[in-house]
């Protein structure tokens, strides 16, 4: 039994000493390597001068600011509904429904407040994917033609990953796809 003890201590030791040394190369491995799209991005960008290298740290510290801007607009939009419902579920605590008419009056005001709120929220989840991607430096760059999207394009639509002739074409095939399953 001893032995079979020691067998079993064996394997727990090396599990332990592999998992932290696993921990300690991802902890490494995150600080210093590179994403795979920042790589890709990398390559496929021809070798700049100094001038366009500082115009690409200009342009990438505007899109910044610009998406934290939006990001902390529509993060006082979800406080703002956030504690106006509150303030609403107390009157309406408060306040009985007088009939089935204006309870089903105050259930609609309510999920419309919900699905707002929903709305807000995918609205900011998709401009943190987008501060994601500008720190990886995909961000600002068509995912479809490779081509610089338009800073007036990304103050429109903040989380755009195509450019407009792209996104005009995917939703023209988009349109041509629901238009063949109908028939």
């Amino acid at each position: 039994m001893a032995t079979k003890a020691q067998a079993k201590k064996k394997p727990m030791a090396k599990t332990k000493s592999a998992s932290s040394t696993a921990s300690k190369s991802r902890s490494t491995d995150a600080e210093e390597k590179p994403t795979t799209a920042a790589i890709v991005v990398e390559s496929l960008r021809p070798k700049e001068t100094t001038k366009e290298r500082e115009a690409r740290e200009r342009r990438q510290e505007v899109l910044h600011k610009m998406l934290l801007g939006k990001r902390q607009e529509i993060m006082k939009e979800i406080e703002g509904s956030l504690g106006q419902s509150l303030t609403e579920d107390q009157q309406r605590r408060l306040e009985s429904a007088r009939d089935v008419g204006d309870q089903a009056l105050m259930d609609l005001e309510r999920e419309l407040g919900i699905s707002l709120m929903e709305m807000r929220n995918r609205r900011r989840q998709s401009i943190d994917e987008a501060l994601t991607r500008l720190h990886e430096g995909t961000y600002g760059i068509c995912a479809e033609c490779g081509v610089e999207i338009s800073e007036k394009r990304l103050q429109a639509v903040p989380f755009a990953k195509l450019c407009v002739e792209c996104q005009s074409r995917a939703e023209l095939l988009e349109k041509i796809e629901k238009e063949e399953d109908r028939d």
